[in-house]
């Protein structure tokens, strides 16, 4: 589908080494360093955990990213497999607009990762806790005793740390938030930071880093984390922030955030609704059904 869109709207199509198992003919394979430089725009075939992975393969050098939701809950994708031939048409015209998202870079040492979601630092066993002293600006604000500290940028402000009691942050907020999961003694509240503030967490025994649950970084004892938010890092289309936002609010509702009813009807598409209310006017007490 992709590739036959691509010709009518004279697109070259491109992909990584990685993926040449599954591609169709007609698909130029480069490097990935070469896809880096060259593309001018990516298209995300699966869930928001493929999303993520094109938003942090594209940090250095962020292009428009659409997201073709083949998963389940889908918070970043937007368009459905049906929708796909329309959405390429619009992209190749440029009919879009973007959306930014902010990133956070994590260093651990000499290594560094780009998290779009979250960064957790975790026990490295069972019956372990999480012990950090937390650090903003260079200031020493208090340290965490928990079974992990998650810090989440606005994007993952609706996944761990929302499932761990922390706020929901608008995605046009420049900040992060840092929650604790379980907390025994220290800061127990989720504390939410500006985009700007520099963030240090300093291991009091060895931990496990994830950035975007890409696998774990070491910290060993005494040594520190730095967290720094990147504006902008990312840019993600979206066709239609009406439909996309009210999509949002289904899937927020179905994690348990509270909708009145007439809340509710409002996610209704405005034709549908209509419907219901004939319906509901049709079937009124004392006449027969389908007559007025």
């Amino acid at each position: 589908m992709i590739v036959d869109s691509a010709r009518t709207d004279s697109v070259r199509v491109v992909a990584r080494e990685a993926d040449r198992p599954r591609l169709p003919d007609g698909v130029d394979v480069l490097t990935e360093a070469e896809f880096r430089r060259q593309v001018d725009g990516v298209v995300a075939l699966g869930g928001d955990g493929t999303m993520l992975g094109a938003m942090r393969l594209m940090v250095e050098r962020p292009v428009p990213i659409l997201g073709v939701n083949y998963g389940n809950l889908g918070f970043l994708v937007e368009v459905t497999p049906a929708g796909l031939p329309g959405a390429l048409h619009r992209l190749a015209e440029g009919d879009y607009t973007i959306e930014a998202h902010a990133g956070m870079e994590v260093t651990v040492g000499d290594e560094r990762r780009c998290a779009f979601n979250d960064v957790v630092l975790g026990r490295t066993g069972p019956g372990r806790t999480t012990n950090v002293d937390l650090t903003v600006n260079d200031v020493h604000y208090g340290y965490y005793r928990a079974d992990a500290v998650i810090v989440a940028t606005p994007t993952g402000s609706t996944a761990y740390n929302y499932s761990a009691g922390g706020p929901v942050l608008s995605p046009s907020s420049n900040a992060m938030v840092v929650t604790p999961v379980a907390p025994m003694s220290g800061i127990s509240r989720p504390v939410v930071l500006g985009g700007d503030d520099r963030v240090a967490f300093r291991a009091e025994d060895a931990l496990t880093v994830e950035a975007d649950g890409t696998g774990p970084l070491h910290l060993p004892a005494s040594a520190s984390l730095s967290v720094h938010l990147l504006a902008a890092a990312a840019q993600v289309v979206r066709l239609s922030v009406s439909d996309y936002a009210n999509r949002s609010r289904v899937r927020l509702s179905l994690l348990d955030l509270p909708l009145r009813p007439d809340q509710l009807i409002e996610l209704i598409p405005l034709e549908l609704r209509r419907n219901v209310a004939a319906a509901i006017e049709d079937r009124r007490p004392g006449d027969e059904p389908g007559r007025r």
